[in-house]
């Protein structure tokens, strides 16, 4: 009598078993994915993208009113690092809508998404406002549809203020820090920032400058004018043109 082995058994259960943790999410996945954190991942592509949205207001050392539509850093920066890590993800498209919020967790985010090895392209809907600027710019290419618009402005500050040279002072180098990573990312120059930055006959309740889509481009903040299919036109080229990152997977 034959003897039948286990062995294919095994083998078979395991294979079934990287199956099913390779299979896609389910499309109840997919929406919690979208509605708690704003994020989707395309699986039948040409490349395999990762969707992020950073909305409404920056959110960071302190919690928002639940009225405001908020982008929480907390959550932001470790998928950044996931889709860093996460081979099977070849690219990162960053869709911006926001007002701005808080200055040092929007920089955190932008300085992580400039620091990535995945090819990464921004594209500002509506408005890339304040800290938006630095966000949207942090990207490897940028873009801008025509109706949207980027406010540059100086840095405020909420709360109490002493009125001691060591504030302004403050202030003063946190422009800076805005001013160096916005113009080392980007063709605008210094110069032409702070320009745009204290600019007190546009804004009605505040100093700066509004810029639309063709004006960020033509100033060199903004790589290209362009819509969605632009912005992933040029992803998948950035993806194809891009060796892999980190070794890529080994093969035995």
């Amino acid at each position: 009598m034959p003897v039948i082995s286990n062995e294919s058994h095994e083998l078979n259960s395991e294979s079934e078993n990287e199956n099913k943790s390779c299979e896609e999410p389910t499309q109840s996945e997919k929406s919690e994915l979208i509605e708690n954190l704003g994020e989707v991942v395309s699986q039948n592509s040409k490349h395999l993208i990762h969707c992020l949205t950073i909305i409404g207001q920056v959110e960071g050392h302190y919690i928002l009113p639940e009225t405001n539509k908020t982008t929480k850093y907390e959550h932001i920066m470790p998928a950044l690092l996931a889709i860093e890590q996460d081979r099977s993800i070849e690219g990162l498209l960053i869709i911006l809508n926001t007002v701005g919020g808080d200055v040092e967790a929007g920089l955190a985010i932008a300085e992580i998404i400039a620091s990535m090895k995945t090819p990464t392209v921004s594209i500002v809907v509506g408005g890339g406002h304040s800290i938006g600027v630095p966000l949207a710019v942090a990207a490897k290419k940028s873009f801008i549809v025509p109706s949207a618009t980027m406010t540059i402005h100086p840095v405020r500050m909420n709360g109490t203020v002493l009125g001691v040279p060591q504030t302004f002072y403050y202030f003063q180098k946190m422009q800076e820090r805005i001013i160096n990573f916005v113009t080392s990312h980007s063709s605008m120059t210094s110069e032409r920032f702070n320009e745009f930055v204290m600019k007190t006959d546009e804004l009605v309740m505040d100093i700066g400058t509004t810029l639309d889509g063709a004006e960020a481009v033509n100033e060199g903040l903004i790589d290209s004018l362009g819509g969605l299919s632009d912005a992933l036109e040029e992803l998948y080229r950035m993806i194809e043109e891009t060796e892999i990152r980190y070794g890529g997977n080994t093969e035995e």
